[in-house]
């Protein structure tokens, strides 16, 4: 599958390993109005539906990273939050 993601103008694409959580999810959901509304073909749909399944990969991995994060987190002797690990970047 692509990352290329098509959603308003399919002249238009965009890479989803690029998009930043809120981005994805603002595609993601206008590609479901469009295909609920019957806006685009059943292949145009079909293609849609591959390019969600992208974008939800995206929001997870973003999410996933998040949890991380959060979990190196830890209280500190003041009762202040400080870093206790190492943080891996993404492939």
């Amino acid at each position: 599958m692509t990352d290329a993601i098509r959603v308003e103008n399919p002249m238009d694409p965009i890479n989803a390993k690029s998009l930043k959580f809120e981005d994805a999810l603002d595609r993601l959901e206008k590609i479901v109005t469009q295909i609920e509304e019957g806006k685009v073909s059943l292949e145009e749909s079909i293609e849609q539906y591959g390019l969600g399944i992208d974008l939800i990969k995206q929001c997870r991995a973003i999410l996933d990273q998040a949890e991380k994060k959060i979990q190196l987190l830890g209280r500190g002797d003041g009762g202040g939050l400080e870093v206790s690990g190492e943080l891996e970047e993404p492939e």
